[in-house]
């Protein structure tokens, strides 16, 4: 007699199906892991980071790593209010770089005519 090609009982084993779980959890646990290292606030990562949440909100935050340091700084609203002079003007050009221009206390001479 010959064996059947297709074994029926190996089939129906409910030991394969865990067995395969288990390999998922691993990827699983090795994504999270890697994820977990490449983190910018890990202690594996960067020596110094600077790192912005939330910007242009009212609760922007700001976070500074350097070595095993983290220093948070959170907006208050009174930074820059009523503090320090116009210095210039900045030009935003067609091709999007920017362009400063100091202002000079005197005039500026003037051409002859």
């Amino acid at each position: 007699m010959r064996p059947p090609l297709r074994d029926d009982a190996h089939d129906e084993d409910p030991i394969l199906s865990v067995v395969n779980l288990i390999d998922v959890f691993l990827v699983l646990i090795a994504a999270l892991l890697l994820s977990i290292a490449n983190s910018p606030l890990s202690p594996y990562g960067a020596e110094a980071l600077t790192l912005i949440r939330n910007p242009g909100t009212a609760d922007m935050e700001l976070v500074v790593k350097d070595g095993e340091r983290i220093e948070r700084y959170r907006a208050d609203g009174t930074a820059g209010i009523g503090q320090g002079v116009r210095a210039g003007i900045a030009y935003r050009l067609p091709d999007g770089s920017m362009v400063y221009v100091p202002e000079t206390t005197s005039p500026p001479n003037e051409a002859p005519r």
